[in-house]
């Protein structure tokens, strides 16, 4: 397997997407395909131990930046570092495609100029797991389509099932949409309207969900539009970053605080790693055709290899081939 990187992907390239692709590469032993400045990226891994290693540097010359507008950076910037990446996955020569750049450059560069649209999907749409207590939630819309149908959001349930499934190895996996009630019925009417035409399949769909519902392990699967699922995920993010801060600020508030965090600094380090984003790695983008995953640009580099990680498993659980099924399939009908 060969999973090909952007190395000019992160707020502080290449630093973080090189070290995190080295640790992948000896973690996972799949082969890195740095794509990028060569003269940068071969500076970078000089400052790694990377014998043994399958580490090889795919030179370009542009970089997709996070000003960069989506809607024109796929004709701007045709030999940028995410457009080449994603013509090695397009032609066989890279099995996944991992960025840690513009979110909506990757969207753009992979529907329309590269990778294109498994056939029979509507919309494409990013998946992210969310940890929680004794396991995790597949969140899917979580920023593609920030206005979505009906019939779109059945292919979101359809992709998150198969995700679940093939990734999350879960049997008949519950799903659910977000709402702003758990009661029948609640919900705009595009959850009203998405809800009815999920009774009508073979799935076990558990109706709605709210926030603490998702947090509370109710649901395997949770269905939004992008506009509502970003700042959810973001909300979840946050209240950890938060609570972990109010925590470290109590514990140095006197001699007695700072001697029980000591003693509870295992534990604390397991709760933290818990609710960390960058233990997750980053999202995939559900129903084009091939694994791309798109991570934060604030992104380090352990956060770089779990998002690695992430296409390894994606690649490994044949994600694109059994979604083209699940769309051919009257499921997704």
């Amino acid at each position: 397997m060969k999973i090909a990187v952007d190395a000019m992907g992160s707020d502080n390239r290449p630093a973080p997407d090189v070290a995190g692709a080295v640790l992948a590469a000896r973690e996972l032993g799949a082969a890195m395909l740095l794509v990028g400045d060569e003269s940068v990226i071969r500076r970078e891994l000089a400052a790694h131990n990377t014998s043994g290693l399958r580490l090889d540097v795919v030179h370009t010359a542009e970089a997709v930046d996070m000003t960069d507008k989506p809607s024109v950076v796929g004709k701007e910037k045709p030999n940028s570092s995410m457009h080449v990446g994603m013509s090695l996955v397009k032609n066989g020569d890279a099995s996944a495609f991992v960025t840690m750049g513009n979110t909506g450059a990757a969207l753009a560069i992979a529907t329309l100029y590269t990778l294109r649209r498994i056939p029979g999907i509507k919309r494409p749409a990013l998946g992210q797991v969310v940890r929680i207590k004794g396991g995790n939630v597949f969140l899917v819309d979580i920023g593609a389509n920030a206005d979505s149908k009906p019939e779109w959001m059945v292919q979101f349930a359809v992709m998150g099932k198969v995700y679940a499934e093939r990734v999350l190895h879960i049997v008949e996996p519950r799903v659910a949409l977000l709402s702003n009630g758990e009661e029948e019925g609640k919900g705009n009417q595009l959850i009203r309207e998405t809800s009815a035409l999920l009774h009508q399949l073979p799935i076990n769909y558990v109706g709605n969900v709210e926030p603490k519902d998702v947090l509370d392990g109710k649901t395997d699967i949770v269905v939004a539009d992008g506009f509502v699922g970003n700042i959810a995920v973001k909300t979840f993010e946050a209240s950890g970053r938060f609570l972990g801060g109010l925590i470290r600020d109590e514990l140095k508030r006197d001699v007695f605080s700072m001697l029980g965090g000591l003693l509870a600094r295992p534990a604390l380090r397991r709760v933290y790693e818990q609710v960390d984003p960058f233990e997750v790695g980053g999202a995939l983008l559900l129903g084009v055709n091939g694994v791309v995953i798109v991570g934060h640009g604030r992104s380090n580099a352990r956060a770089v290899k779990n998002a690695i990680r992430q296409a390894h498993q994606a690649v490994t659980g044949q994600i694109v081939q059994s979604i083209q099924s699940g769309v051919e399939h009257p499921l997704a009908e």
